[in-house]
């Protein structure tokens, strides 16, 4: 109930503007591999995990030879063909695969990398193509005094090469959530330095071996009050600070767990319930004071282990989570989160979004949020005219149409399940 709570306070501050769905909805890939074209109907924010080893070579001395990477790689024309596709690009500067004693002088070093990265490719180039940069996505190998060493150098660095470019911390979470984040009090007293606090979280029910994961509002796990923690800091201590979700998503594979190994035990989701909790999440971190979430993962080989089933397509061909995100970019794309209309733990959430275009034009999505499938019928107050109702589609079919009636009130009844249900109203 505190958590809700926290959601409903939050939702309700203001006057801050909530941002465009469109320019909410983001996708974690990797370099080589995407294919902008096929994802364009997703999103139109990628966050690419930028490998800084391919920009420094072995030795982190002698520098960068922008716009290619020292193995061959032209940053200019890979990033430049998503920039062409309708992409904005997050790079997530990897240098984790750098260990910390191979740096020769980390501070120079680092410093002079950013400098290099946001001069090249930076909002102010001359091929302006990376609009914000992440330093480090899950450092686990570097102590938190060599992370805040690598942190400040590295961001003096980017700043000094381009101002405008946004800076991000790597994962982010309260004290030692686990190995893969670093304790947000590590980027204390940095403020000038850092523009945006990124957090990792999953919606684990238990960790190893099952890795069994949950439905996005289950009030017994830490999925969104890990978030809410960062929120509460960042308004503590860097008021201002814009929040990221950079990773989030579910396994669904259509393979059973292997035999033996570490993933014997390993329990997936189903390609429905991948749908359902991706795009349920968009709408509960839209309530949040969340500026941004990026999915992970684009594309997987159907492998049935952590991580190796997050794609939203399979080899390459889209899964139901794929249409069921497209239908969400498509149908509130122009909107933005206006406030809840109800959230009842276990049973329903009904969110209202309004559109950039025309304030009178709103979107209500409403559906169950009990994490097992079944049908309940919600009555919503008096809005407006509902001109359409339809449920989040699995598959490239269009949407299917959902009845409701009106009362003589003007409240709308609708049948709902663990599938959001959109309804268009107008005055």
């Amino acid at each position: 109930m505190v958590l809700l709570l926290s959601l409903w306070l939050a939702a309700c501050r203001g006057p801050k503007l909530k941002p465009l769905i469109s320019d909410f909805i983001g996708l974690n890939t990797h370099t080589v591999q995407m294919r902008p074209e096929l994802y364009a109907p997703v999103t139109k924010r990628l966050r690419d995990y930028h490998p800084v080893e391919w920009d420094l070579g072995p030795d982190t001395s002698q520098g960068t030879t922008f716009p290619s990477t020292r193995n061959g790689v032209n940053w200019n024309e890979l990033y430049g063909k998503w920039i062409a596709a309708g992409y904005g690009i997050d790079a997530s500067l990897q240098f984790e695969s750098i260990a910390p004693e191979k740096w020769k002088d980390v501070k120079r070093d680092a410093f002079e990398y950013g400098r290099a990265f946001a001069r090249a490719f930076g909002p102010s180039s001359s091929h302006p193509l990376v609009s914000s940069a992440e330093i480090g996505n899950e450092p686990e190998k570097y102590t938190d005094a060599q992370y805040r060493t690598m942190f400040e150098s590295m961001a003096r660095g980017l700043r000094a090469g381009d101002p405008k470019m946004l800076i991000a911390s790597c994962a982010v979470a309260k004290g030692k959530e686990d190995r893969y984040s670093k304790d947000y009090e590590n980027l204390r007293g940095l403020n000038d330095l850092c523009d945006v606090l990124n957090v990792h979280s999953y919606a684990f029910k238990e960790q190893w071996p099952t890795w069994r994961r949950s439905y996005p509002e289950d009030p017994s796990i830490r999925y969104l009050k890990q978030v809410q923690e960062v929120i509460d800091w960042r308004n503590a201590n860097a008021p201002g600070k814009k929040v990221w979700v950079t990773e989030f998503g579910w396994d669904a594979s259509t393979k059973p767990a292997p035999s033996t190994g570490d993933f014997s035990k390993w329990v997936g989701s189903t390609d429905t319930q991948q749908a359902q909790y991706l795009v349920r999440s968009f709408l509960v971190f839209a309530a949040m004071d969340v500026d941004r979430a990026y999915i992970f993962w684009f594309n997987d080989d159907d492998v049935p282990q952590l991580h190796g089933s997050s794609g939203l397509t399979r080899g390459f061909k889209p899964k139901p989570s794929f249409y069921a995100i497209a239908h969400l970019q498509k149908a509130l794309g122009d909107y933005r989160f206006s406030r809840p209309l109800f959230q009842r733990e276990g049973q329903a959430y009904a969110y209202e979004f309004r559109s950039d275009k025309n304030a009178n034009d709103r979107i209500v999505a409403v559906w169950s949020p009990t994490g097992a499938e079944r049908q309940a019928t919600v009555t919503l107050p008096k809005l407006g005219k509902v001109v359409r109702a339809e449920r989040m589609p699995l598959s490239q079919s269009p949407a299917e149409s959902v009845p409701f009636t009106v009362a003589k009130d003007g409240s709308v009844t609708v049948s709902i399940g663990e599938s959001p249900v959109y309804l268009w109203i107008q005055p």
